[in-house]
Formats: structure tokens, C-alpha cells, sequence
């Protein structure tokens, strides 16, 4: 049921406009080339050393040369997948499980054409099936901010069991579950019981240069909060339909748990990997695995049915 793509060799994806090769692990060493967006890397090894980023030493060594890996994506379990027989009533989590698929979408006359570029480890909505493009079978997806529907070749989703979303620790009394964040040490931690059960690095946000054009400020606030609203995929960004990967849209962004007004969440991440350095927009990003143990694990509790949840949850404090 299951293709490998890739040799045992990581994949590693360029997740911004461009990233710099250089010949030694090191940002004063010479530049011999610019990687582009979405360029996807063969690396042979990891190697950790100094650098401006302090809490993110690691470089990857490609056949050429060296690049640091704070604007990459590892692709580490990259694989084709059976497509359903059938899509459960009021859809079905999926998972892209390649570096990037193109999504279609039809337009009035009935023609495909490209819509968001979908990235590995992003979370989406499976409403339908039906031949694609290309006379293969192809999910229809639903977009829960836009309410449009694109199409993705079925074999580059995973559907998400039900069993690999239950909730985590669901005996433990509510309020014996917290969260603390460290907004100078960019860590969060869990605690069940007084006992801390999760220590990770995160990245909140970066403190605004001037006004906002939205007047929502960029830096992560501090204080007392709790999660209020659960979304399993959320579209983040402008919510502008367009195929231009350089757009700030990021559909399908993973295991959100909301705890702010301004639309501030914990949520997974999949444009970036240089966790312990503020990068966001005023979120709290985390590594996608730590996010969705989040998710499982902290109030309201969430069903595989549910795409929106509320209700006053998991006491999160941050300094």
C-alpha cells in the first residue's frame, strides 16, 4: 500500500525565496550558489556547528557544498498512498506525505487549473473523490477558511485514522493540565500533575517594526490564557486564491489550538526549522509532532469529526 520515493538519504526542502550554499558549515565561508524555493536537497549528513543562530547550529552537508537549515523542511518519511474506497460523512483528515503536490481547482467552464502548492506534513479536508486532471483518482479537498474546493492526486495524501487522534491523558482533571511558555528561552512545557510531560523548543513571535498594516502586533503576548478554539488545519496568511508559491498563504497548517483574540494559536509548522528563535507572525510555532501531541492532549478535547472546536480549555501561561 506504500511506495518509498526516496533513497534512506534525507530529503530536505527550501522553504523560502532562497538559502545560500557555502563551501564549509559556516556563514563566513564563500557563497558558491543560491538554492530556490522549493529546490528539494539530496543531504548526506548533519553537522552541528557555531553560528549567529545560536540555538540552531545544524548545517546539511549536500554533494556540493553546505547549507544551514533554518529555512528547510526535512522530508524524512516521504511515500505514496492507496486511495480510499470511500470518504466518511462530513470528510476525512488527510495528510500530504510527499515534499509538494500542485492542487487544481475548476473553474466555470469546467478547466483545471493550478491553485495552492501543498506542502508535506500539511493538514487538510477530504470531502469527495473523483478522476483528476490526469484520469487518476483525486480527492476533493475543502479550504475551512475559504470554503473552496481544490483537487490533490489521492496516492500524495494519507488518510488520518481516528485512533492516531485520541485524546492524550483524557483521566487527568482539567485543571491539573497546563502549559507554560518561556518567551526568552522559546521552550514550552507541559505539566500533568505538577509533573512536566513535554519540553520543546518553539518559536513565538518577532517584535513589530512600526505600526502593523493590520494593527495586530506581531510579538507574542504575554500573560495568562486559555485554548479556546481547536482546529486540526487551518489556512493562515491573506486567504488570497493564487498559485503564486511566493504568496503569504499557508493552507493546511496543522494541529492549531487557539488561545488569543487576535487569532493567536499553538500550531505545527512546516515553513521553517529554526525552532528556539522567535520567526512568527505572534504565534507559537512548533515542530508538527509536538503540536499534534498538543492537540490530543490538551482541553477542549477534539474528535477526528470535529473541524472546529470551542469551549474553555488548557490554562496556558506565557513569560
Amino acid at each position: 500500500s506504500v511506495e518509498e520515493l526516496r533513497s534512506p538519504e534525507i530529503i530536505s526542502r527550501v522553504t523560502t525565496s532562497y538559502i545560500n550554499l557555502y563551501t564549509e558549515p559556516y556563514f563566513n565561508s564563500k557563497r558558491i550558489g543560491k538554492l530556490k524555493k522549493d529546490s528539494l536537497l539530496l543531504v548526506f549528513d548533519q553537522v552541528n556547528a557555531l553560528s549567529i543562530w545560536s540555538r540552531n547550529p545544524r548545517w546539511y552537508r549536500l554533494m556540493d557544498g553546505y547549507i544551514h537549515s533554518a529555512y528547510t523542511q526535512r522530508v524524512e518519511k516521504a511515500h505514496l498512498n492507496r486511495p480510499l474506497s470511500s470518504i466518511p460523512e462530513g470528510g476525512q483528515l488527510g495528510e500530504i506525505t510527499v515534499p509538494y503536490v500542485q492542487s487544481q481547482r475548476r473553474d466555470r467552464r469546467g478547466r483545471w487549473k493550478p491553485l495552492y502548492r501543498l506542502y508535506y506534513e500539511s493538514v487538510h479536508w477530504i470531502t469527495n473523490m473523483e478522476n483528476g486532471p490526469d484520469g487518476e483518482l483525486w480527492y476533493a479537498i475543502k479550504d475551512e477558511r475559504l470554503r473552496v474546493i481544490h483537487h490533490v492526486p489521492a496516492q500524495c495524501v494519507r488518510p488520518i485514522p481516528k485512533e492516531e487522534l485520541a485524546p492524550i491523558s483524557p483521566d487527568i482533571p482539567a485543571e491539573e493540565k497546563r502549559i507554560g511558555i518561556s518567551l526568552e528561552q522559546q521552550r514550552l512545557r507541559a505539566f500533568e500533575m505538577g509533573n512536566m510531560v513535554l519540553d520543546t523548543e518553539i518559536s513565538s513571535g518577532i517584535t513589530s517594526r512600526g505600526k502593523p498594516s493590520n494593527g495586530i502586533p506581531t510579538d507574542t503576548p504575554d500573560g495568562h490564557f486559555r485554548i479556546q478554539v481547536k482546529m486540526p488545519s487551518r489556512h493562515m496568511g491573506n486567504g488570497i486564491l493564487t498559485s503564486n508559491i511566493y504568496a503569504y498563504e499557508l493552507p493546511g497548517v496543522p494541529w492549531a489550538s487557539f488561545f488569543h483574540s487576535a487569532g493567536i494559536a499553538l500550531h505545527g509548522t512546516y515553513w521553517h526549522d529554526n525552532f528556539g528563535h522567535k520567526m512568527s507572525h505572534g504565534c507559537i510555532n512548533m515542530r508538527n509532532d509536538d503540536a499534534k501531541w498538543i492537540y490530543r492532549w490538551s482541553l477542549p478535547s477534539a474528535s477526528p469529526k470535529e473541524w472546529r472546536i470551542s469551549g474553555s480549555g488548557t490554562r496556558i501561561h506565557i513569560i
